[in-house]
């Protein structure tokens, strides 16, 4: 009897300990999504991310921007008094005309002449005195405008290309370069122009070259400079054609220097 009771009381058991067991089984499962539930409830979505480092990023970028802001307004006052504390006033007589310029002592001839005048046929190539394509005329004589400073010409007589002659009444030695075909692309012949004007204006006073040298022939006689292709060469020396007109450009010249007409 007692055998048979205890028999029927294990399945019972039994059944007890597996309700249990299952209890535990759907308690841990509930915590176990109650956990992700919460991780996903911590967990940042990618837009969100987004968001929040742009606007990270441009609340800096607004604060440096504002502060450029402030540094250039209270910078630009004084280097504007400064510059204007430099200046000085520098009176040219260009092309016939009287003409004012306030500048700063530093500014090359050739660039108040372009800037400040707004005569662009002077070119500026090298800036370095080596091309010859800024020459202009400074009381008669060439010079290279990127190498003289403004205010070194108070006063003086400046002839650029604009003033040697107009479209319709072209400089002799203008008209010489038309003919000959002495340019290709014209960057440079505003300075070999006026190198050449000027060279006419040596020969005539006898201003010796390299290439006669000696003020004294054989006897003591005062040497003429001879017009040969020689010396018209040496003498435009200093300007330089990049796209190789020079023959043309010799020619030009010595049609000029033998007529007498510049």
């Amino acid at each position: 009897m007692t055998d048979c009771r205890e028999a029927q009381r294990a399945p019972s058991v039994r059944g007890e300990s597996e309700s249990e067991g299952v209890k535990e089984v759907k308690e841990v499962k509930k915590g176990s999504q109650g956990s992700m539930s919460g991780a996903r409830a911590g967990r940042v979505s990618r837009r969100r991310f987004l968001q929040t480092a742009g606007t990270a990023v441009a609340l800096p970028a607004a604060a440096l921007q504002a502060q450029t802001t402030v540094a250039t307004t209270d910078v630009r006052q004084p280097v504007a008094a400064a510059a204007s504390a430099t200046q000085r006033v520098v009176r040219l007589r260009v092309n016939g005309v009287a003409r004012e310029l306030r500048i700063e002592p530093r500014v090359t001839l050739l660039d108040a002449l372009r800037e400040g005048l707004a005569l662009t046929g002077t070119k500026k190539g090298c800036d370095r005195g080596q091309c010859g394509a800024c020459t202009v005329l400074v009381d008669g004589r060439r010079i290279n405008a990127c190498l003289t400073l403004a205010v070194m010409h108070e006063g003086s007589q400046v002839t650029t290309i604009e003033g040697l002659g107009r479209p319709e009444a072209l400089h002799p030695m203008q008209a010489a370069f038309v003919a000959h075909d002495a340019l290709q692309c014209g960057y440079c012949t505003p300075g070999q122009i006026c190198s050449a004007v000027a060279l006419v204006g040596e020969l005539k006073a006898g201003t010796l070259s390299a290439v006669t040298f000696d003020a004294t022939a054989a006897g003591g006689a005062r040497r003429t400079v001879a017009i040969t292709n020689a010396e018209i060469r040496e003498r435009m020396s200093g300007n330089i054609c990049r796209c190789g007109a020079y023959s043309n450009i010799v020619d030009a010249v010595r049609t000029v220097v033998e007529g007498g007409n510049a």
